[in-house]
């Protein structure tokens, strides 16, 4: 199998050559660059073609949210992992909500973020949605902003009566089997729907599942 092309975007030198020194190790892993802000990640990204940036959320002319929002917006764009400092912040909650992954504390440790890259490269989220329902709750408090719930309605209503099930099943952190005992349908039909509403939706991943499910009070 091909390694795991990795772009690492911060602005600390010390912190990329950390970040390069122990992911150097995994056989399955390979770090394809390096950028100190964000104006840098796009050329990089067109040049490298990476498979997953981890990326900083703080940096001085571009940060890691303007460079995340505009990186998956892009054709075939990479995952991508923001590295924080702060478990609740609302750029991280931002970050998700912009099609980031998932992110990691700084001073996790060295196996977890390893383990992480490996996560969002096969296309799963690299925190569950409960842990995202819980950074909501500390960042904007429970309840959604109105005109945030009534644009979240909307969009599910897209959603055909299955499909909403399963969408606010994946918002409260149920596992595919889980939501398969759930509803009596088998594993596979679900991961058809959580397919379909990712479509439907136009989303990248379960947690905007999550964070859209919540927008709409679907959750409390």
């Amino acid at each position: 199998m091909n390694p795991i092309r990795v772009l690492l975007v911060d602005d600390d030198p010390l912190v990329r050559a950390g970040l390069s020194f122990m992911m150097g190790g995994a056989d399955d892993i390979e770090i394809v660059g390096e950028a100190a802000d964000g104006t840098q990640v796009a050329p990089l990204v067109a040049e490298l073609r990476p498979d997953v940036v981890l990326m900083d959320i703080r940096m001085p002319t571009m940060d890691g949210l303007a460079a995340t929002e505009a990186l998956r917006k892009r054709p075939d764009a990479p995952e991508v992992i923001v590295l924080t400092t702060f478990h609740a912040d609302e750029q991280v909650l931002r970050a998700l909500r912009a099609g980031a992954a998932g992110f990691v504390l700084k001073d996790t440790p060295p196996a977890e973020i390893v383990a992480a890259v490996r996560a969002v490269a096969a296309g799963e989220p690299v925190l569950s949605p409960s842990v995202t329902q819980q950074l909501i709750t500390q960042v904007t408090g429970v309840n959604p902003q109105q005109g945030r719930r009534e644009r979240a309605l909307e969009r599910l209503g897209l959603l055909g009566e299955r499909e909403r099930e399963v969408a606010v099943a994946v918002g409260r952190g149920a596992s595919n089997a889980d939501i398969a005992a759930e509803l009596y349908l088998s594993v596979a039909t679900v991961k058809a729907h959580v397919s379909r509403v990712l479509t439907k939706l136009d989303l990248n991943n379960r947690v905007q599942i999550a964070l859209l499910a919540h927008d709409a009070g679907l959750l409390e």
